[in-house]
């Protein structure tokens, strides 16, 4: 059975989610605050987080952050506030996707199991790019892409918006391409979802060489591509 962490303050909330998630067979454990979902997470290695962004101890986001210090685990925010400042900078953190409250219980469940699904697919191997070509290379046997021969950190779909763009450099894909590229539900997404995990592949490619922020182009209007000639 498939662990989740589910850490909200909310007791009514909680108990509806357990329920809800126990009768789909997923194994739940549930937390009050941050500090108790970090200890949990720490402790029972949960396949999915489900994060309040309000907490009493520390902010979702926080606790993103501190998982993504340790884990790749999926995580998905509840919020009571429909800001995109709060929407996008979750993303960035490595969130795969949010729920406005109020919400259904089955819509919960229903997204737990698309993301976990993504995750179980692959995406198409594109070509193996050569360090030549802004230094990015894809080794799909690990299904990891290194720039300058390093690594990069990448969260699934950060990872498959980046390999899409190496299939084709110089090209320009749209928002829409790119979440239908990406993205196996794009309708359950908004195209400010690719902006979010544009900016956060451009910030880890920053981490290995200063200067690269033109790797990633921003065509104003049509979309993105990746610079052959950087």
């Amino acid at each position: 059975m498939t662990r989740v962490l589910l850490i909200e303050d909310e007791p009514a909330i909680a108990d509806t989610l357990v329920y809800a998630l126990e009768t789909e067979c997923f194994t739940v454990t549930h937390a009050l605050t941050g500090s108790e979902g970090l200890a949990a997470a720490a402790r029972e290695k949960p396949a999915f987080a489900i994060l309040d962004i309000g907490l009493p101890d520390m902010t979702g986001l926080e606790v993103c952050r501190k998982l993504r210090e340790t884990s790749d685990i999926p995580v998905l925010f509840l919020t009571a506030r429909d800001g995109e400042v709060d929407r996008i900078l979750g993303l960035e953190l490595g969130g795969d996707d949010y729920v406005t409250k109020p919400f259904s219980p089955r819509e919960i469940v229903a997204r737990v199991r698309a993301i976990l699904r993504r995750g179980s697919h692959a995406p198409a191997p594109a070509p193996a790019q050569p360090p030549a070509r802004g230094g990015l290379h894809h080794d799909a046997s690990t299904m990891r892409i290194h720039f300058d021969g390093s690594p990069l950190d990448l969260t699934a779909h950060e990872y498959k918006l980046l390999l899409v763009l190496m299939g084709q450099p110089g090209r320009v894909f749209t928002r829409d391409q790119l979440l239908d590229h990406a993205w196996q539900d794009p309708g359950a997404v908004t195209d400010r979802t690719v902006d979010a995990h544009i900016k956060s592949i451009r910030a880890k490619l920053r981490l290995t060489r200063d200067g690269s922020e033109n790797l990633i182009e921003t065509r104003r209007g049509l979309g993105y591509s990746l610079n052959p000639d950087c």
